[in-house]
């Protein structure tokens, strides 16, 4: 047993204090001494507290605290017996008839479901002691590979062109099956942070009425994905900006979201009207559409009005009397 910074931590805690470390967000490094203290048992109440702390950054109420990551409900080993038992039960046809073949991962699964805080390796030594009671020791038939369905037996070659033959259509297939990931399949695999929790990114700056902000901001966009390629009309895009495109207009695709087009024309010198064109032509040949075409030069006016309310209200910046 250690102590750190005066929290008494158990011989598992070293690896808690890992994962609390990797996981936390700057944002809420200053809940920090709170979060070891309250949640130092399993990973799960870490990471519930990581989640409570993102959507509390300016204050955190310990009961709360405590409730949302469940501090002081134990499960005992009974409870977990019960859990196992029943779902064995349930499943007990089928276990039979499959045996040591019976995937029990979804048992585990159900259990965790209906005892959130049970720790889990604790869940699957019940499960494993249970299986074990009813099929007994694995026999030489339960070790033996399970075969892959629908394969058919090998049939053997007429003669060798043939094989070259079969041998080269086969290999065409696996290249066409290669092929047909598109960027949509990649994007609804990539792992963003969802519409609303923009909170939990590292660094999010998060005042009091964050959380209020971005509720309003959900109503008005329907909780849809909102995404914009916002090139400057300087020139013609090159390889590099495709990936920029993929990315913004696919992974809004890819979730039923929207994609703007935003000419960033701040600097009118240096922009011609071929420029707008080219981009436009590009995006479309590469299969998007925006949803709408803006420009940045549109809220110039509106950010001037809110650049006056801020100096009337004191909050302007104020530059050096050199300048």
């Amino acid at each position: 047993m250690e102590k750190v910074r005066g929290v008494q931590l158990t011989d598992s805690a070293g690896i808690l204090l890992y994962h609390l470390a990797t996981k936390i967000k700057p944002q809420i490094n200053h809940h920090l001494p709170l979060l070891v203290k309250y949640i130092l048992d399993n990973t799960l109440r870490v990471d519930k507290a990581i989640e409570f702390a993102l959507s509390h950054i300016t204050d955190i109420k310990t009961d709360e605290l405590e409730k949302f990551c469940g501090v002081g409900i134990v499960v005992t080993p009974e409870e977990i017996e019960k859990g196992v038992e029943k779902l064995i039960l349930e499943n007990k046809k089928e276990l039979l008839e499959k045996r040591y073949q019976f995937n029990t991962g979804p048992l585990m699964q159900k259990v965790k479901a209906e005892l959130p805080w049970a720790d889990g390796k604790a869940i699957k030594n019940e499960v494993d002691i249970q299986v074990l009671d009813l099929l007994g020791p694995k026999t030489e038939a339960d070790l033996a590979p399970v075969p892959k369905a629908g394969k058919k037996p090998s049939k053997p070659p007429k003669n060798a062109a043939i094989t070259k033959q079969d041998k080269k259509i086969e290999e065409t297939k696996s290249d066409a099956s290669n092929q047909s990931l598109t960027i949509l399949d990649v994007m609804r695999k990539i792992n963003f942070h969802a519409p609303g929790e923009n909170y939990k990114t590292d660094g999010y700056v998060v005042t009091e009425n964050t959380h209020k902000l971005l509720q309003e901001h959900l109503k008005q966009t329907g909780g849809k994905v909102r995404t914009r390629f916002p090139p400057e009309p300087n020139g013609i895009l090159h390889i590099g900006h495709a990936k920029a495109i993929n990315i913004n207009f696919g992974y809004a695709a890819a979730h039923n979201g929207t994609c703007f087009l935003r000419y960033d024309d701040t600097n009118p010198e240096k922009e011609e009207e071929k420029f707008f064109v080219g981009i436009h032509d590009m995006v479309t040949w590469l299969g998007y559409q925006p949803s709408k075409i803006t420009h940045s030069s549109d809220y110039f006016d509106q950010l001037y009005k809110w650049a006056v309310q801020l100096i009337k209200k004191g909050l302007g910046l104020r530059l050096p009397s050199n300048r």
